[in-house]
Formats: C-alpha cells, structure tokens, sequence
C-alpha cells in the first residue's frame, strides 16, 4: 500500500512527519497543500481543520503530527524511534508537548516566520514579534535544556525529530542561534542533532535567509 503525505513544504510539521520517514527508510508520495490558501474539499475531507500534515496509508488516513509520527513508528520495519521503558517514553513525550504548547509559537511563529520567512519571501516583517518570540524563547530552551539528553541525538527518538525541526527553523535565524548558545546542554543536542542524516534530507523546504537587520 503506498503512502501520501499531505502537506506544505515550508510547514515545520510536515517536516517533521518527512523526517519521520526518513528515519523509518520509507518513501511517500507528497501531496502540496498550502494552508494559507483555498483549501479543496478532499484534503477537508482528510483534516476537517484545514491544516497540514495529513497522512494516507492505503484505506487508513490520519492527521495531527504526534499521531502520524506514532503510526509510522510502530506500523513499519526499520529503526524503532521510541524508547523502551516507561521514563523514556514519557520524557519523549513531555519534550514533544512542550516543543508543542510552548515552544512552536515563540521559536516558529514569531522569530523564524519574522527573522527568516518574511525577509526571504518579501513579506512584511513585524519587529516586535521577533523581540517577543526572543523574550519567551529563554524559558522553553531553559526547560528543553533540563530535559534533553545530549546523547539522545546519537539514536534519535521521535522527541528528538519532533524538536529538530523547531529548533533547526529558530536558529537558522542568527538573533535565535545567538540565544540557542545560551543553553549549553541543548546546544550539545542540537550540534550532534543538526548532522542527523533525516535533518540534513529535509532542510529543503527551511529558508535560510536571516536578515542582519532584522531587530531593527
């Protein structure tokens, strides 16, 4: 049964599922959809919140990242991208919530989209979200910096790939790697992590473009 995946290139969350993919040495058809847009009735009729990713395997479909990342996991052969034992998992799966409920806006939406995105695509750059997504990134990269374990990026885990793309998107921006170096411990993470062949093979869709500006 072949695999689509449903999704829109620059989209820290289908990345995220294409690192998954990778990882598990499966290939996928893509599908673009971009969720900014006109939304057509099938990709509707496959996430009735209009947003990307979405993942068909033959007759089962499902969205929400964390959900895709899971199925794929334990669906298929390949390397198993969660850890055993029930410490493991659930530090797994509080590096993903957090990354979710507290970091993607700050690192995301407010220093990439404005620092790297918006410069790169010709958008308008809104400054003062930049300042604040720096402000409220400290207190998410100080708590993934107690949770992380720097050896983890040796065998990554789904935690591990769910964060990468968020952090791979904050510190393309030099005014968000300045702030990374703060935190040693995730540092150590990310210099091991940024090298991991999944990351690497997905980083076509990351604009690189940081303004030096881009404060002002």
């Amino acid at each position: 049964m072949s695999i689509i995946l449903h999704g829109y290139r620059y989209s820290v969350y289908s990345r995220i599922a294409r690192m998954v993919l990778h990882a598990k040495g499966l290939t996928a058809e893509w599908a673009e959809i971009d969720p900014f847009g006109p939304l057509p009735d099938d990709h509707l009729a496959l996430h009735p919140f209009g947003k990307v990713p979405a993942l068909e395997h033959g007759d089962f479909a499902i969205y929400e990242t964390g959900a895709i990342c899971r199925y794929l996991d334990e669906a298929f052969d390949g390397p198993k991208l969660q850890p055993k034992g029930p410490i493991r998992r659930a530090r797994m799966a509080q590096v993903i919530e957090v990354a979710d409920n507290y970091g993607y806006d700050p690192l995301v939406r407010q220093v990439y989209t404005n620092a790297v995105f918006s410069p790169a695509k010709g958008y308008e750059v809104e400054h003062w979200r930049i300042h604040a997504g720096l402000d409220a990134s400290r207190k998410v990269l100080a708590a993934l910096d107690r949770l992380v374990a720097p050896n983890s990026a040796q065998n990554p885990t789904l935690g591990d790939l769910h964060l990468a793309g968020m952090i791979d998107a904050f510190a393309s921006a030099r005014e968000g790697a300045e702030v990374l170096a703060e935190y040693q411990v995730l540092s150590r993470w990310w210099a091991v992590m940024r090298e991991n062949p999944s990351v690497l093979a997905t980083r076509d869709g990351l604009l690189v473009m940081a303004s030096s500006d881009s404060l002002s």
